[in-house]
């Protein structure tokens, strides 16, 4: 599958989505605070179903939201009110000619075209305006155990699945600028990070697994057998419920004046 499909298959189920992926922790909101007061004017890029929208709301922000997907914008909308929420690829859209304070995609970035995505941000920007990447990482931690014996469950179930995959620290995830660095539209990018946990039954889980595109694009034997698998490891051996870390980092950079 293509990642023009890959990125359009998370409207499927949008209220699966909009109740299951996780949101962005306290400690994610208060980053962005510190980059714009009250009415500061922002696009974000791929909001899904609004769950970093409704933060930036609450901020006091005019928030413009870009989403491929209808179904998902709709949840947005309904969601968050507030925003204006378009309904387009980030590629194709029209923006307005007053330029935007912050431009924010999170954890969708990745799946903008890359010759457009830095370009088309910096052009969006005033001088001084800051581009912030935020990205969601699934990092050594939690249930150290499923997450090892899982592994064997999608070698068995899907055959693209690398051997003896493990999840790394945070600590083994580099912090990349070169984007940025030679778009040569933007200054010096700062990192920041926070890891947090969750705590999922085998149902819950499963639901989670089921709003990534790569196990929605898996064939149904394939996922129904990958699913059974996984939900035996947490039953079965970890007393119906396991706990994932994550790890949320912030790319943060101010448009220069070019």
């Amino acid at each position: 599958m293509t990642d023009d499909a890959l990125r359009g298959i998370f409207g499927e189920d949008a209220e699966l989505y909009d109740r299951c992926r996780p949101g962005y922790p306290p400690e994610v909101v208060a980053d962005l605070s510190s980059l714009a007061g009250p009415g500061a004017r922002v696009l974000e890029i791929g909001a899904g179903t609004g769950q970093a929208t409704l933060p930036m709301t609450r901020l006091g922000w005019s928030v413009t939201a870009v989403e491929l997907n209808a179904n998902m914008a709709a949840l947005a909308r309904r969601n968050v009110p507030e925003a204006d929420v378009v309904v387009s690829a980030f590629e194709d859209w029209e923006p307005p000619a007053t330029p935007f304070d912050l431009v924010v995609s999170a954890t969708a970035f990745h799946w903008v075209d890359p010759e457009v995505r830095v370009v088309k941000s910096a052009d969006l920007l005033r001088p001084g305006g800051s581009l912030v990447v935020i990205s969601t990482h699934h990092v050594r931690g939690g249930t150290v155990p499923f997450f090892e014996a899982a592994q064997r469950c999608y070698e068995r179930f899907d055959p693209a699945t690398p051997p003896d995959l493990r999840l790394e620290p945070s600590s083994a995830i580099p912090e990349d600028s070169a984007e940025f660095d030679e778009s040569g539209r933007f200054g010096p990018v700062s990192f920041r990070r926070h890891e947090w946990e969750l705590t999922y039954t085998a149902a819950g889980y499963l639901d989670l697994l089921s709003t990534y595109s790569g196990h929605r694009a898996l064939p149904a034997e394939a996922r129904d057998g990958l699913y059974r698998c996984i939900a035996g490891l947490i039953d079965d051996r970890h007393g119906g419920r396991v706990t994932k870390r994550f790890m949320t980092q912030l790319a943060i950079t101010e448009r220069g004046s070019r």
